[in-house]
């Protein structure tokens, strides 16, 4: 049997002659892709050994980022409206079953904004399969609050568990600083209407908060106590290339950006919220599972996002090589907790 190293020498020799030997003295860069695709499949195999030694890696908790547009123009965005695209709802919920049969637990529906697509209908259509069909045991979604409407947690509060808003400063004026703001609509009041809504319908209630040099030095202690969430994600602002820092992007986040030693001064300010998550650069880049509007899984490990194949075309297995994906981090920074709302103790 051939080692390895012979093996890859073998596949980039052939490569080669493919791009140097052609019957019609021209590159055919269609095979040359699909010959480098093959390369890349082997090497992602390689590396994690022998088949009956490898770790391979179950979706237990994904991000599904099904759309990347959204009303609100956030500086440090890290997935940013760079297409319009949106797969037909039919096709997504193909995708969230191969999900469900390789394992997965939880899903998160993120943007963009989620509720942006067909007033929420495309959303709650997706929490409504996942809940009903794929009987999940946790759907959550991520949403910056602004469409959402009480109709929608009457049609489809009982299939949702986790409702996160995102919310990075308890002053207008910061916020509209920040992007986290459509015109003079007031994002607290909305937070706070939401809040009272997930209570009514029965919804667990979390929030997101990014510390970013316009926050760093806010007091948040008495908003968040009396918005009593389930759970409060802090997460340090993070650059990633192509997306909100880089020449390709549609952000450049850099000035949002605060140091390690600003963003432990935030948590020690915060040390008495009993609800408090924190998440540092170090715990968020690669502990995420995270497929993007075509179903792709994005790897973070190089400092950009570099997407598999499509788990439509080719699999949740085969795609999920190329996840990046630290299961090790995922359970360290706390990814697995109670997240289904049946297990949770809530005074309704």
């Amino acid at each position: 049997t051939h080692t390895h190293r012979e093996k890859q020498m073998y596949l980039i020799k052939y490569i080669l002659i493919k791009v140097i030997i052609n019957k019609h003295g021209k590159l055919l860069c269609s095979s040359i892709l699909t010959l480098l695709s093959r390369l890349r499949s082997y090497w992602a195999a390689a590396a994690a050994g022998p088949p009956g030694q490898r770790s391979e890696v179950t979706p237990t908790s994904v991000n599904y980022h099904f759309t990347r547009q959204c009303n609100y123009k956030c500086g440090f965005c890290f997935h940013t409206a760079k297409t319009s695209f949106v797969l037909p709802v039919e096709e997504a919920k193909r995708g969230l079953r191969l999900l469900r049969e390789a394992g997965m637990e939880k899903i998160n529906f993120s943007g963009g904004e989620p509720f942006l697509q067909d007033r929420g209908a495309f959303l709650g259509s997706l929490v409504q399969f996942c809940k009903q069909d794929l009987h999940l045991p946790s759907v959550s979604i991520v949403s910056n609050g602004s469409l959402i409407r009480e109709s929608w947690f009457q049609k489809y509060g009982e299939f949702l568990d986790i409702l996160a808003v995102s919310c990075d400063s308890f002053d207008e004026d910061t916020n509209q600083l920040i992007g986290r703001a459509q015109g003079r609509k007031s994002h607290l009041q909305n937070l706070y209407r939401i809040r009272s809504w997930c209570q009514q319908y029965r919804v667990a209630f979390k929030i997101n908060s990014v510390v970013n040099a316009f926050n760093v030095d806010e007091d948040m202690s008495e908003h968040i106590v009396q918005l009593d969430p389930v759970r409060w994600k802090v997460f340090q602002c993070l650059l990633i290339d192509g997306e909100n820092a880089g020449q390709s992007a549609l952000r450049e986040a850099r000035r949002f950006v605060v140091s390690d030693r600003q963003f432990e001064d935030f948590l020690d300010r915060h040390s008495g919220v009993a609800c408090l998550v924190p998440e540092s650069n170090e715990k968020m880049r690669n502990s995420y599972l995270i497929l993007d509007e075509y179903m792709r899984f994005l790897d973070c490990r190089g400092g950009g996002k570099q997407p598999s194949r499509s788990i439509l075309d080719v699999g949740v297995k085969a795609a999920i090589c190329f996840s990046g994906f630290d299961e090790k981090m995922f359970l360290r920074r706390g990814g697995k907790y109670v997240w289904s709302k049946a297990d949770m103790k809530l005074d309704w």
